[in-house]
């Protein structure tokens, strides 16, 4: 399987990269009524270049776009894999805000983007993955353990589950989600989810990029709406699209 891993070479990459911004920016300097969108282009082009670039030095694929239905999964409720940026949970997770104690998962994860990000970047005591798709568990197992990333947790399991099916642990304090499921799918996982911190009690933090489900969220009277993450500090995003929301999940009333 490690045909999986992309084969360009660092300087054919740099190469089709400079030709493409080459084109971009002759062509914005034609056109320069535009410009704007060009420029969009060419930022999506660079950003692009270098999540390869990042993902081959490092010996892992995660940045493919791939439809469930090439796997016969195909549902109404569940959407297309597609990987949430490198550096979103350091964008969203302060690192002093993790313990040797803390449990994340990713339900929906796909290659394993932010299994690794999180195995990497944090001290957490276990991270896990689960993905509907086990192809794409088994390109993420691959990744974990080809990785030349230094993972500070060394934990890392990587369930091939319908989350449906799937006991949330009772000592998860993180979740990360990336739109991957939506409508009554959604609904059941976040009851299960505050069940397990009703059945013991703890703080909770949901991370949740493209959060079109906020409204189901927040009229649960459970989740609290903590911050947004856009895009970046320049962006102004008008949906769920592009934008990270935190939220914590608030005590039981009454309890």
């Amino acid at each position: 399987m490690s045909g999986l891993l992309l084969s360009v070479t660092t300087g054919e990459l740099a190469s089709v990269v400079e030709v493409g911004v080459d084109l971009v920016e002759g062509t914005t300097a034609l056109l320069g009524g535009i410009a704007g969108g060009f420029k969009r282009h060419y930022k999506s082009l660079r950003s692009g270049a270098v999540r390869l670039l990042f993902e081959r030095r490092y010996g892992v694929r995660t940045s493919d776009v791939v439809s469930l239905e090439k796997f016969g999964l195909a549902h109404e409720e569940r959407v297309y894999y597609s990987a949430a940026n490198w550096q979103t949970l350091r964008r969203t997770l302060p690192r002093d805000a993790v313990n040797e104690n803390d449990v994340f998962v990713d339900l929906g994860s796909g290659m394993g983007r932010m299994v690794l990000e999180a195995a990497w970047r944090y001290p957490f005591k276990k991270v896990i993955g689960v993905e509907l798709s086990a192809e794409l568990s088994e390109i993420a197992r691959q990744n974990v353990a080809g990785t030349r990333l230094r993972l500070r947790c060394k934990d890392v399991e990587l369930v091939s589950s319908d989350v449906l099916d799937y006991e949330i642990p009772r000592d998860v304090t993180v979740v990360f989600l990336n739109n991957p499921f939506r409508g009554e799918t959604f609904a059941t996982v976040m009851r299960k989810l505050v069940a397990s911190v009703d059945d013991n009690p703890r703080e909770v933090t949901v991370i949740y990029f493209n959060p079109t489900e906020d409204e189901f969220l927040t009229s649960t009277g459970r989740f609290r709406h903590v911050r947004t993450v856009n895009r970046s500090r320049r962006d102004k995003q008008d949906g769920p699209f592009g934008t990270i929301r935190i939220y914590t999940i608030t005590e039981r009333a009454g309890a």
